[in-house]
């Protein structure tokens, strides 16, 4: 177990409780393979109590009510506490999700923390809650004039996925009470406790009671959440197979849908391309916590005229990761999740061989780790675009080299995958660059190592089976909302 100052209970209406049952799901350390906390495994009447709570915060509590600039005050002394409180976010989001110490502390807390601050100080006093509409001479009506509004949405649902547990519940949490929604947030069953932290937050800003539950729970609350009628929204991160399943579940009682799912991103790298910088984006790709994130770039599409440079370079800095604990500060990449993750990954680098493509380096577990759920940082060479490790989303820190010989031919290889979360170019002819980037089809492109990056000033989603809908800043806000016009005839 670890030692922590918060609580591991369920957090509904403001309150700290149990589980109906006894039930409890176990949180390990995936670089020790022991058991670090245990929580409470939502039974579906603790998730309608939480549903209930939020159902009434939207409907009779002062938070959908409040002005923008009230509920903005509030989500900064939430950013307050979050910061005071960074030391603790950082040592659970080392011991639950296995994120070497340089992501705990960027990425995995202080990114999504300046997302807060950005929501409250920059988007919510900018954002056009409510704009006139242009009088308008309708025929047998006279002049029309009125207002369009902008409404929380109602209740969310909110799940999380477990590799960013802090990021990707706050992704979904700063729109939804920005906008003046009342949510009940689920993390993933194997990384809870960064999320049970909000509360703590929430507490501290003085958010009304109702307005946030956590639920830590499996699949039945899961299922609860997606539907329950009086849930008006669901936000899902997860897989593609998984974010299926929400979609129907979703579709009987007409919920909207946000999904943020899996992704294959390609980096087209042409001949005249930064081979130093494409080399180190692909091996930023292949390492960043173990290769477990969605919109990391793990298949590059090389020119077949630097195509043996870009590998051998690539295979040299690759060489000199090193794997192991987490909290050890030597440490630049971790393990998987789970055995469960590590065995799918490990099937998909065996089929990888089976069908005739080359292992570079890696493939396997590294020797001197005899527990934790670890797995070399594996490059594939002498790939096809058709094979499955080329289409299928690894979740795990391997890389996959495709060589090509024309733009066109780039783009169809880039666009033959039913993703579409991110992708990269590296070309010296940056208008060439650009019009590679406009013909991919995809959510995000970066041209020569730039991009949006994680900044809220620029959207986030995918195109094609990568999701449905716009995470970040205002776009995410927007999501949220529901638009009401109130229109009146001038006499």
């Amino acid at each position: 177990m670890i030692t922590h100052s918060f609580s591991t209970q369920l957090y509904i209406d403001g309150q700290r409780t149990d589980g109906e049952s006894n039930t409890v799901l176990a949180v390990r350390n995936p670089a020790t393979e022991q058991t670090i906390a245990e929580v409470p495994d939502a039974s579906v009447a603790d998730v309608r109590r939480a549903i209930t709570a939020a159902r009434h915060a939207f409907d009779e509590g002062p938070w959908p009510r409040m002005t923008p600039d009230e509920r903005a005050a509030v989500l900064l002394r939430m950013a307050e506490e979050m910061e005071r409180r960074i030391p603790e976010l950082v040592a659970v989001n080392i011991a639950e999700a296995g994120s070497v110490r340089a992501l705990a502390e960027t990425l995995q807390t202080r990114v999504p923390i300046a997302h807060l601050r950005d929501m409250a100080q920059r988007v919510m006093p900018a954002f056009a809650w409510e704009r006139p509409v242009d009088p308008t001479i309708m025929p047998g009506v006279g002049i029309s004039q009125g207002i369009l509004r902008r409404e929380p949405y109602g209740v969310c649902a909110l799940i999380a996925a477990y590799n960013f547990p802090f990021f990707l519940s706050m992704m979904k949490l700063i729109p939804a009470l920005a906008a003046g929604c009342a949510v009940v947030l689920k993390p993933a069953p194997a990384t809870p406790l960064e999320s049970l932290l909000i509360g703590d937050f929430a507490d501290a800003a003085g958010l009304p009671p109702g307005v946030l539950n956590v639920v830590t729970g499996d699949i039945e609350a899961g299922r609860e959440l997606t539907t329950d009628p009086m849930v008006d929204l669901v936000s899902f991160t997860g897989s593609d197979a998984v974010g299926r399943k929400v979609y129907a579940q979703a579709a009987a009682s007409m919920k909207k849908v946000v999904l943020e799912l899996g992704g294959k991103s390609a980096t087209i790298v042409r001949a005249d391309g930064d081979l130093d910088g494409a080399v180190r984006s692909a091996f930023f790709g292949i390492t960043t916590h173990a290769g477990q994130g969605c919109s990391l770039l793990t298949r590059t599409i090389v020119h077949e005229s630097v195509h043996d440079e870009f590998i051998d370079r690539l295979h040299k800095l690759l060489g000199q990761v090193r794997v192991g604990d987490p909290a050890d500060e030597s440490t630049t990449m971790g393990p998987l999740i789970s055995q469960a993750q590590r065995d799918k990954v490990e099937k998909l680098i065996r089929a990888g061989e089976q069908a005739g493509a080359r292992i570079v380096c890696g493939g396997g577990r590294p020797a001197h780790l005899d527990r934790g759920y670890f797995v070399e940082p594996t490059l594939f060479a002498d790939v096809d675009r058709s094979m499955t490790i080329a289409q299928a989303e690894f979740f795990g820190p391997v890389g996959v080299v495709i060589g090509f010989r024309t733009d066109d031919e780039a783009v169809r290889i880039a666009n033959d995958s039913p993703y579409g979360l991110s992708g990269a170019v590296w070309s010296a002819d940056t208008v060439a660059a650009y019009e590679l980037a406009a013909r991919i089809r995809t959510g995000s492109v970066a041209i020569n190592g730039g991009g949006a990056g994680v900044t809220p000033r620029a959207p986030f989603g995918g195109y094609k089976q990568s999701g449905i809908g716009r995470e970040w800043g205002e776009f995410g806000l927007d999501e949220y909302l529901q638009t009401k016009s109130v229109a009146w005839a001038a006499r």
